[in-house]
């Protein structure tokens, strides 16, 4: 699960981040309302964490901007501001939770995974094709033939069934499963596509990963004929 900080305050963004990142989460900061909603825009991310008075954009308008481009991600808001009032806006601008600073760390984690449990129980399967991967398990299975994924394998696997037909850059997919601060190149996205499009291959899978060029990747279906 990826995760974006946005947060002026830089010593507790990057707190924040270190709490997240020894619990297993993949996290990236933005330090202010400007950056931050150019990364959410991205739409690499499974939850959004962010602050409310920041210079460039205030949160309200980053959490308004990213629902008017259609992106659901989980918003949570942490924030000074505790009157209703605050609240009320805050909700009303797109926010899933609201949080008030000063806030005990378990309370916080408590609502990050009641909100990505949230998220997930929608779904624990995807399907394309004939072809499913278990979210729960990180397997691929068609019919009767299974194949356990990698960590990376799986996050390129489930953001391309979730992209479906759509096409996702490289360096999206860069930016999601190794991270902004990583040294990977586009290279590597390469390598993992290889690996995938074998193992769609060895369990008679009817999807294939294409590419178009300066545009990136995406499913497509073949034809059983």
């Amino acid at each position: 699960m990826r995760i974006l900080i946005i947060e002026d305050e830089k010593l507790l963004a990057d707190s924040l981040k270190m709490l997240l990142t020894a619990r297993g989460f993949m996290v990236d900061t933005a330090y202010d309302g400007e950056s931050g909603r150019e990364y959410a825009e991205l739409g690499i991310y499974d939850l959004v964490i962010l602050d409310v008075m920041m210079p460039k954009m205030n949160g309200y308008e980053v959490a308004k901007s990213l629902r008017s481009n259609h992106l659901g991600m989980p918003i949570l808001m942490l924030t000074a501001k505790s009157e209703l009032e605050d609240r009320i806006e805050g909700l009303d601008s797109g926010a899933d939770y609201y949080l008030t600073k000063p806030f005990d760390t378990r309370e916080l984690l408590a609502c990050i995974n009641a909100l990505l449990r949230r998220q997930g129980d929608q779904v624990d399967v995807v399907t394309f094709g004939n072809t499913s991967l278990d979210l729960s398990s990180a397997v691929l299975t068609c019919q009767a033939n299974h194949i356990r994924l990698s960590a990376r394998e799986f996050e390129i696997m489930r953001f391309l069934f979730q992209r479906g037909s759509r096409n996702v850059a490289k360096e999206v997919i860069l930016a999601r499963v190794w991270g902004y601060d990583s040294d990977a190149v586009e290279n590597h996205v390469e390598v993992y596509i290889g690996f995938l499009r074998k193992k769609l291959a060895s369990i008679g899978s009817n999807i294939r990963i294409e590419v178009i060029r300066r545009l990136g990747y995406h499913l497509e279906v073949k034809d059983c004929d």
